[in-house]
């Protein structure tokens, strides 16, 4: 099971990636497992204290009790102090931004892959649409032709 955020790798361009721990209820859990999540619009900020995830949205569990469930609510993340610290020091001196690139499980638990970031221009957008469009049409071209 496995939550992406298509729009990370268009909008932004990947530096560094890390693995962080999601701290959630246990509904929670059993909604991600259920693939009931999106990362759209959502993005980590990092503060004294840590690092939390802002506007991720995870829908209720169905058989849970709703009352009083915030499903875009401020979760936080799991890292160690060193990490936390690296972060906030990468961030603070160039304009880089740390973003979600996915969620999913580990085992019993349930992991976010966060990455350092940096926003692309409107002409790398359209560099990044035109060989993906080039690729497409020479993958048809060569479509039952190559042995």
């Amino acid at each position: 099971m496995k939550i992406v955020n298509k729009r990370a790798p268009f909008e932004y361009s990947i530096m560094e990636r890390f693995e962080a721990g999601v701290s959630l209820m246990g509904s929670e859990v059993k909604s991600i497992r259920d693939n009931h999540a999106s990362l759209d619009g959502s993005f980590v900020k990092i503060t004294d204290s840590g690092a939390q995830l802002i506007n991720a949205s995870i829908l209720p569990y169905p058989f849970s009790r709703p009352a009083g469930y915030d499903p875009k609510r401020t979760r936080t993340l799991l890292l160690h102090k060193t990490e936390v610290l690296k972060l906030k020091n990468k961030i603070e001196g160039s304009h880089l931004t740390v973003i979600p690139l996915s969620l999913y499980t580990k085992g019993p638990r349930i992991k976010l892959e966060i990455a350092l970031a940096k926003g692309k221009k409107e002409y790398e957008k359209r560099e990044t649409i035109k060989k993906r469009e080039q690729k497409r049409e020479l993958e048809q071209q060569f479509r039952g032709k190559v042995k």
